[in-house]
């Protein structure tokens, strides 16, 4: 499916160890780490890539929605996590978004993050939404949805007719009035403050 989709596929493995192996021996651009190995606890083998390559990105492949298992995956250092349920052109789209430098989190995901974030967040979030959001200008709010939808800068602007030039201005904007350090901590306040 990926090699259809023009990704070159320089390496499989069977299970953690070898995936180990493998990323000091071939150092991908990106690695696709699916969570349930048998040998090897996904985490695991995500923080043994991290020691070798650094620059390797790695999207989490999964099934799984659990707390820890989200928290852990992205302490390690993961650029993506995937629900293994998600439409295979939406699948391909974001391990070539994470390829290309955004980090990339299944909505169901960002969910979790923000839930562990503030575990009050139905009511809190909900009551502190409209001041927040009252700091931002209606551009820097449309910025931040696409933002939070997995778009990067040239899609954002794109889709809003302006320049990249302007989308991040847009976004070092927002990333200050939020405070905010990141693309995620910003799209984990879009959901949470219902803006997307």
């Amino acid at each position: 499916m990926l090699e259809s989709a023009g990704v070159s596929v320089v390496g499989e493995a069977k299970d953690g160890a070898e995936a180990v192996a493998l990323a000091g021996e071939l150092r991908p651009d990106l690695i696709v780490l699916d969570l349930a190995m048998h040998d090897a606890p996904g985490a695991e083998a995500l923080r043994r890539i991290a020691a070798i390559g650094p620059e390797v990105r790695v999207v989490v492949l999964t099934a799984t929605l659990e707390e820890n298992d989200v928290l852990e995956v992205l302490d390690a250092g993961a650029c993506g996590y995937i629900l293994k349920s998600t439409p295979a052109g939406e699948l391909i789209d974001g391990i070539q978004r994470t390829s290309d430098g955004q980090v990339v989190l299944s909505r169901e995901v960002l969910r979790v993050v923000m839930k562990r974030a503030n575990p009050n967040h139905e009511t809190s979030a909900r009551s502190r939404a409209s001041s927040e959001c009252l700091t931002l200008t209606k551009r820097e709010k449309d910025v931040l949805r696409l933002l939070a939808g997995g778009a990067d800068n040239a899609a954002i602007g794109l889709e809003l007719s302006i320049s990249r030039h302007t989308v991040k201005q847009h976004v070092t904007n927002i990333f200050e009035k939020l405070n905010v350090h990141s693309r995620v901590e910003a799209a984990v306040y879009a959901v949470r403050t219902g803006l997307i």
